[in-house]
């Protein structure tokens, strides 16, 4: 398990202000904190290399790209060994309908966020690249209707939360 960082005060600041609006800039930052740019550059980049800043996203709507369709596939792999579960994670990952990947504790072992066209690719896609690898011994569906972000993962500071 990763160890955690000892966040201060001003690195606590610095990540509410990254999470929302990760493209401010450095400048804005030392500004709204009240350090010097240096400073916030120094704090950022140290903050990267500790590992708890992972890096920059560009979100994509999957329905303005073709894949207005989202469901939830959980997973079962038999034998759940090792030497089968490295490889299907990776082909998992490679396939363009998936977005995200979870290996679970409980009945199944994997729950796979996917995108499709429409319900005959959602059908393509469990029986073409899950249901016929041999490993998969069962795939349920569950279509997603609605999906809310949430988050951020910090809290907002106690001066914004009084606002």
């Amino acid at each position: 398990m990763a160890e955690s960082v000892v966040l201060d005060p001003v690195d606590l600041h610095l990540l509410r202000l990254l999470q929302n609006d990760a493209r401010t800039t450095y400048r804005d930052l030392a500004a709204q904190v009240g350090v010097a740019p240096s400073t916030c550059l120094d704090r950022v980049t140290r903050l990267r290399r500790a590992g708890v800043i992972l890096g920059h996203q560009l979100r994509l709507d999957p329905a303005k790209l073709g894949r207005g369709l989202q469901a939830l596939l959980s997973v079962q792999v038999r034998p759940h060994r090792r030497e089968l579960v490295g490889p299907f994670v990776e082909r998992i990952r490679a396939l363009p309908e998936s977005l995200t990947v979870f290996h679970l504790t409980g009945p199944d072992d994997y729950l796979v966020h996917v995108a499709v066209a429409d319900m005959a690719d959602l059908q393509r896609l469990v029986l073409d690249e899950f249901t016929a690898h041999r490993e998969v011994a069962r795939v349920e569906t569950r279509l997603i209707f609605q999906q809310w972000d949430c988050g951020p993962l910090l809290p907002p500071s106690p001066s914004a939360q009084s606002v």
